[in-house]
């Protein structure tokens, strides 16, 4: 079982990866976030996505000729508002 210990004195966290306990000292309020990555399944059937090219806003799409979802600059949330082509 994992367990988290909290006493209001320094600002400092201890994480101890053999025992999972992670004991957190602070003088000051602050927000302290734990995650765990746990296994991924195998990606479904026939999805392939090609994120190399994403740039801020980009928009996925499926591209025919590569057989991949794609998400890259030359559709984004801009280009679809500003005559974009539906």
């Amino acid at each position: 079982m994992n367990s988290i210990q909290v006493t209001e004195t320094k600002n400092t966290v201890s994480v101890s990866q053999t025992t999972n306990t992670v004991t957190i000292t602070e003088g000051v309020a602050a927000t302290v976030e734990l995650t765990h990555v746990g296994p991924q399944g195998p990606a479904p059937f026939g999805f392939i996505f090609d994120g190399s090219g994403k740039v801020n806003d980009s928009v996925v799409y499926y591209h025919s000729s590569s057989g991949t979802f794609k998400a890259d600059s030359t559709t984004t949330k801009l280009t679809l508002v500003n005559g974009g082509n539906f």
